[in-house]
């Protein structure tokens, strides 16, 4: 079925019965490729949402993150796979080519297209050193989809004279991606110094009655800042395609 509406498509194409854009509209919904029962690859996901598909490898075996990896590779696009621990990337490292591995991050990935011109324009923050396996979990994703990232961390409320010394790079950033654990309250106090969108990202850091990241989250929602949105606990690939969007909206308007 799919093969014959793509037919259809370059058909009228060929006589003209429809444009470029139209076939490109079309297209966007083809196909995906059936894999052993177990995923459904979603190729052009990326004409669609201007992002690829991304492997979430948590629950996944080694043998099934390696097969999706291979297929999605061979499409020649940027491949991604999240939440490889350390484990796991030592299970599947031999078994494919051309790939680089973050461990604090856990991202596994093949960027096909690693020297393309990247934007300008995301500041990642964390609250505490804690926080940077998270906040680099969002710094990476956004970079593999064309951003330039900045970071500064470790300059959480508990000194916040930290922070004050970076006023100047804050205020240039189009959009600032916080991440904080513990009572989570550094997103607000960014949101009340700068223009740009605050993407705040709470973690699981803190002790027993941070309920694994929920007193921040909470706390986040709860921000009398406005202009702060919030992901949620430990989504640092969230974060990072958020904050992806926002800034190829502003390089756009810059450009016009």
């Amino acid at each position: 079925m799919e093969q014959d509406r793509l037919r259809i498509v370059l058909e009228d194409l060929a006589q003209g019965k429809c444009s470029v854009d139209q076939v490109i509209d079309q297209l966007k919904i083809l196909p995906y490729e059936p894999l052993n029962g177990y995923a459904n690859l979603d190729h052009h996901r990326q004409l669609r949402t201007g992002f690829p598909e991304v492997i979430f490898a948590q629950g996944k075996t080694s043998e099934q993150v390696v097969e999706i990896f291979i297929h999605l590779q061979n499409q020649g696009q940027l491949v991604m796979a999240t939440r490889v621990n350390s484990e796991m990337y030592a299970q599947v490292k031999d078994r494919l080519t051309g790939v680089s591995y973050h461990p604090s991050a856990r991202i596994l990935y093949s960027d096909q297209d690693a020297e393309r011109e990247k934007l300008p324009g995301i500041l990642v923050l964390t609250a505490g050193t804690s926080d940077i396996p998270v906040a680099e979990e969002a710094a990476i994703t956004a970079e593999l989809m064309g951003n330039q990232v900045e970071r500064i961390y470790d300059i959480g409320v508990a000194g916040l004279h930290r922070m004050l010394n970076h006023l100047p790079q804050l205020q240039k950033a189009n959009v600032i991606i916080v991440a904080a654990g513990m009572e989570g309250a550094l997103p607000s106090v960014v949101g009340g110094l700068v223009s740009a969108p605050i993407i705040a990202l709470p973690t699981s850091v803190g002790y027993g009655s941070s309920f694994q990241g929920l007193a921040a989250l909470l706390g986040m929602l709860n921000s009398c800042t406005n202009g702060v949105a919030v992901v949620n606990i430990d989504n640092g690939f969230g974060a990072g395609c958020l904050a992806t969007k926002i800034n190829r909206m502003s390089n756009n308007k810059n450009k016009t």
